[in-house]
This record gives C-alpha cells, structure tokens and sequence, in this order.
C-alpha cells in the first residue's frame, strides 16, 4: 500500500509539479528563514537588553509562583509574553536562548500565516510565496523585533494575522459560524491585553464586519463580544483592581513626556518623525538604533519598489469590485489605522520605528500583488523586483551584524548601548567585592539580575540620560528595592556617563565618603564605600 501511494504521488508531481511544489514551498522557507536567524544569533549581534531581561524575569517568578498581569512597573503589555517564556524555561531551562526560542517560533507562525493570508485575499500562488518571502528575509527593523523580546511585538503580528484571517471569513463564508465568532472575540481580547497596538487590527476589522452586516447578527456580535471579555479580562480584572490607569497608558500617558507640546505641534512633530525616521526604517534605509544610511546606493531600487506598493494598494480602492470583496479596504485599514494613532498619540514621539511593525504584512501583500500583476506582462521584471528587495534586506542584515557593536540593539541612545558579553565579567567583580546589592540604571539592573541567577541585585535608581533626566518607572521590581535597603552596604554602577561619574565622585567626596572605582566595559563601578550612600543624599537627579 505504501508503495502504491508513492507512485500515485509521484505521478501527480509529474502531470502537475506545482501541487507539490505548494506544500515544498512553505517548509523551506521556513529552514532558510531559521537558517538566517541562527546566523544572526551565532553572531551573537542581537544585545540582551533590560526590556528582555524583564520579561526573562517575569518568566522566572511566575514559575516561582508570582502572577503579574502586566510587563512589571507599568499598567501596558500583557503578560502573555512572559508565560511563554516560562513555558520555554520549563523545557528549555532558564536561559537567553529560551527566550529568543520564543521569538523564533512566533516568527515562524508569523511568516505561515502571512502565506495563508495572501494565499486568501490575493488568491494567486506566486503572489503569496512573494509576500511570505518578504517576511522569512525581512529589513532589519523586522529582524530585530522578532528576534529580542520586548515584551509583546512578536505576539501582537501574529495574532494580527490570525484575526485578519479569521476576520475576512467572518465577513463572509464564515458569518454564520457563531464558534468562529466566539473565537474571534477569544483572540482579539487576548491581543488587546497582551499590547494596545493589536487595535489598529481591530479598528478596520470592527468596520469591515460592520459593513460585511455585522449589526444584523446580533447572536455574533454578542459571541464576539463575551469572547472578548473573556481573552482581555486580567486587563478588566487590573481595572477593577487597580481603576483606570490602565485605560489612561493604552492612550499613552507613560511616555506623554515626550511630547510636551500642544495637540497640533505634537501632530506636526510626529508627522515629521514618521517621514523622517519611521517610514525608512519600515523599509529597511535606517536601522531603528541611528540615524544612519543603510547601504544607500542599494537602497535605492527598494526604496522606489516600497513606494510604488503604497500607490498600488491605495488605488485598489478605487474598484467596486474591492470594496465588495473587502480585503484591501482591510489592509489598508490597518495602514491608516496605525499612521493616525502615530500622528494623534504620544506614541509618535518615539524615533525607532516600532511601532510601525503591523505595516510589514499588508504591505509584503501589496509587494505580491503588484509583482504578480507586473510578472503578467513581464515575469523577469517581477522577479528583478522581488530580488531587489529580497536582496537589499539580506544586505541590510549582513551591514548591520558587521557593525556589532552596536549590533542590531533596541538602544537609539548611545549612552544606552553597553559593551556586549561584559556581564559574567561584571558580575564576578561584584561578587568578589562585597557589591552583591547596590544601584544602577535600567540597563543594567535587569540584564545583571537574570544573568546572576538574582545573586546580585540592584536598584534602578539612577538617571542614564545625557541631561540626567529620571523617571522613577524606571525602577520596576519593588522586591529589589527592598532587598537594596535592607543591605548593610551598596555599590554604584553606570553606563557611559562621563558627566554622572564626574558628579558621583564630586558628592561623594563632599559626603566624606571613601570609594573605589573600576571600570568593565561599559559599566563604571564605585564600590567599597566607606558608608552606605542612598541615591537622595547624592542629588543626581535633574
């Protein structure tokens, strides 16, 4: 029977190799996409930063028995990321490597449903492989965000797809189907507390469900609805809990700071940041770390190619055909969705691009459909486009492993970006020198902690700005400062900071105190203090 049963595939994959071809097609994309990923890890050019180091944290505690709704010391970005991780520690054992284990597989489900979605709404073979190749070899801003953990992006793209999907049958095969419906809501409530940036997937699907009848079904929209309550409810249970905090930091009230002036400046300014600074990292110019020309005689080709997409897809909009059918109204939705939250929110202060990850997917669609169309006239300019692009990311991620350090880092600050691989180094000195308890800055305390297996502890209670601007959100476990405070002596650490070391010594010296100093890398230490010093006797702060 076996036999029998290859000769039967055999005979299919020779009258019709596409057939076969369809279902090779994904799993090697996958190896390579992975292959590529392993090389960028091997290189080790991706730095362990705090942001990951919190959720590795979160990971370990909750495993411990803590349940934190929220990325610690902030009322945004649900846990989700650090129950997976957890999870991964389970299999894995605590490690680095555990958490960008769970980066990868969400990439991989990414660059999946990515193929499913344009197999979907572009409904052409060539176009959907196009678009999830767009994905498997991304710009550089795509390759850093879904290879270090910050706590929700990789889960927010994923789920994006799989509501758009669940969304686009909704509207029509599936709109009778009160289970899927129930999902739909399951799953969007779960995005929504894992990250607010899952709305700009929401928005235009609430339209597009609307328009598709929506307000007719009345059993659905009740389905949808107490699904949603029950995926987002540690999100309603922490309002309840807590009042509306949570609700003011999906606005963006934790970084409002950034934007201090009024509604129209702030809307001006963002729209400058967002041609200036986010569209080209988007499309791979800049890395999201500098303000740095990647490859730029290379860019060129890739630059018209991205721009001729965006008028592509926004002229799809002029068809009956595609209102009806809705895709591109979607797609486009979440392109003009996420533009205007950027514009109106103090989110739009932010100069690294993140937040224009949602873009990638609807826009490698709008990449595979315009290429598909020109392939019908044309096949070799499609693919010299496809190339293009293709290959101006891979370059774009050679350039960026090359220049490590910084290697590909979340950091835009310099004064942020630490020597890499210098903590075992750190740490050791700190256990050997009586500094197991003291204080730092973000970027240090949380690294050290994850990395030490918490045998040395810190208090994030310094400034790392140039203009020594604190936030006192930057101190984001309690339970560290505490056992700080309890400790009978301290050390101090910082980053990069000629001015700050210049006025610790100049305080401490005033305070009578006598002190060592080392340096590691990056990491300035004073230690072996003649007394404990607290933070509020030196007077650091701006």
């Amino acid at each position: 029977m076996a036999s029998d049963n290859s000769v039967i595939v055999l005979r299919t994959a020779i009258r019709r190799p596409w057939a076969l071809g369809r279902w090779a097609f994904l799993p090697a994309t996958l190896v390579a996409a992975l292959i590529m990923r392993g090389l960028v890890l091997a290189a080790d050019a991706v730095p362990f930063n705090a942001d990951e180091a919190v959720v590795a944290l979160m990971a370990k505690h909750i495993l411990a028995g803590e349940r934190p709704v929220f990325f610690y010391g902030q009322a945004y970005m649900g846990s989700l990321d650090a129950w997976l991780v957890a999870l991964a520690f389970v299999l894995l054992g605590p490690s680095v490597m555990a958490v960008r284990a769970v980066q990868t597989i969400l990439y991989a489900a990414l660059i999946v449903t990515t193929y499913l979605l344009a197999r979907r709404v572009l409904r052409e073979e060539w176009a959907a492989r196009a678009a999830a190749l767009v994905i498997a070899f991304p710009p550089v801003l795509l390759m850093l965000y879904t290879t270090a953990s910050l706590g929700g992006y990789g889960e927010t793209l994923f789920l994006g797809n799989v509501l758009l999907l669940l969304g686009h049958r909704l509207g029509h095969e599936d709109r009778d189907r009160l289970s899927r419906w129930l999902l739909f809501g399951v799953l969007a409530g779960l995005g929504f507390w894992t990250f607010g940036l899952i709305l700009v997937y929401l928005v235009p699907l609430a339209a597009f469900l609307l328009v598709r009848g929506l307000w007719r079904q009345w059993k659905a929209a009740l389905l949808a609805g107490i699904g949603f309550l029950v995926g987002s409810s540690p999100w309603w249970g922490y309002v309840l809990t807590h009042g509306p905090v949570a609700l003011h930091e999906l606005g963006g009230s934790a970084i409002a700071g950034a934007s201090l002036a009024g509604p129209l400046e702030n809307a001006l300014a963002h729209t400058v940041n967002l041609v200036l600074f986010g569209l080209p990292a988007l499309a791979g110019l800049r890395p999201p770390w500098s303000v740095e020309a990647i490859l730029p005689l290379l860019a060129v080709p890739a630059l018209v190619i991205w721009l001729r997409v965006g008028v592509f897809m926004v002229a799809q909009l002029r068809s009956r055909s595609a209102w009806a059918e809705g895709a591109w109204p979607l797609l486009v939705g979440v392109c003009a969705t996420l533009v205007a939250a950027f514009i109106l929110t103090p989110f739009g202060a932010d100069p690294s691009g993140r937040y224009f990850l949602p873009l990638y997917v609807p826009l490698a669609l709008g990449l595979g459909a315009l290429l598909s169309r020109v392939r019908a006239a044309r096949p070799g300019l499609a693919w010299v486009g496809l190339v293009a692009v293709l290959g101006y990311n891979l370059a774009g991620n050679a350039w960026a492993v090359a220049h490590n350090p910084p290697g590909l880092t979340t950091q835009f600050d310099p004064i942020s970006q630490l020597t890499p691989n210098r903590e075992g180094e750190l740490v050791d000195f700190l256990l050997a020198h009586g500094g197991a308890r003291g204080y730092s800055n973000y970027w240090v305390t949380f690294p050290v902690a994850f990395l030490s297996d918490e045998r040395v502890i810190l208090s994030a209670e310094l400034p790392y700005k140039a203009d020594l601007r604190y936030t006192p959100r930057d101190n984001r476990y309690p339970a560290y400062t505490q056992a700080v405070a309890a400790s009978p002596t301290a050390v101090y650490i910082t980053t990069n900071h000629p001015r700050l070391d210049a006025l610790m010594r100049e305080r401490l010296r005033a305070l009578g105190v006598r002190f060592k100093e080392y340096q590691i890398g990056s990491y300035h230490i004073f230690y072996d203090l003649s007394r404990k010093v607290l933070p509020d006797e030196l007077g650091l702060y701006r």
